[in-house]
């Protein structure tokens, strides 16, 4: 597995991420909030789904 280096883009006070980097070629990232992990997804149709 490759570690990509995030691409942070920032807009006048909020940070822009690519999901498709963040993702990889799997369509599928783990994002850490505390002591909860989330799963992102990019579906077939383009769209972002955030479970928990």
């Amino acid at each position: 597995m490759t570690i990509q280096t995030p691409v942070t883009l920032h807009t006048q006070s909020m940070p822009i991420h690519d999901a498709e980097r963040l993702t990889g070629e799997s369509g599928l990232a783990h994002i850490r909030l505390n002591d909860q992990l989330y799963t992102l997804r990019i579906t077939r149709a383009g769209k972002l789904i955030l479970t928990k």
